[in-house]
């Protein structure tokens, strides 16, 4: 079964402006209402906060899928590929291993969240929780299947500090 991750990874792009809109209305009603009628809205605060976490963990997926995610590659480009190759299978472990210490805290953190709420809007803290919840859960398919791909030899693994495939089109020619 194939996954559609252009769709997934739409949706999430979608999500994320979501989040990023309402914050900015959130957060510009607030400071209109402030400035010019010398009040404001006490959810504004705790709205923005629930969106700005859910942003940067739909965030941290999308960086993950595409390798965006900041990285030490100068090191391992001095490795030879063989020591290259064992590091990222060590490094991908560590991570798959933190990744599921993040979904076991998320998943307490969430259950705990579904009897305790916010102060001002009375929502559940759940959905603060869940949002790292999604993140490891999506996470750890992501790094496994990079770690399948790299125990396998396959052209498509990313392996740090390895040259990138050169694109079609993009070489130039003297």
């Amino acid at each position: 079964m194939k996954i559609p991750t252009p769709r997934l990874e739409t949706a999430i792009e979608w999500l994320m402006a979501l989040a990023l809109a309402v914050m900015v209305v959130a957060i510009g009603a607030n400071v209109v209402l402030r400035y010019v009628f010398s009040t404001g809205l006490p959810a504004a605060e705790e709205i923005s906060r629930l969106m700005f976490v859910w942003l940067i963990f739909l965030g941290a997926i999308l960086s993950l899928k595409s390798g965006a995610h900041l990285g030490m590659e100068m090191f391992q480009a001095l490795l030879p590929r063989n020591l290259r190759r064992a590091c990222a299978v060590l490094s991908h472990v560590l991570m798959l291993y933190v990744l599921w210490l993040f979904l076991e805290g998320s998943w307490s953190q969430t259950l705990i969240g579904l009897e305790t709420y916010s102060t001002v809007m009375r929502f559940p803290t759940a959905l603060m929780a869940s949002s790292g919840l999604l993140c490891a859960a999506s996470m750890i398919p992501i790094v496994a299947m990079n770690l399948w791909r790299i125990l396998r030899n396959h052209p498509e693994a990313r392996i740090p500090g390895e040259p990138k495939p050169a694109q079609a089109g993009s070489a130039h020619k003297n």
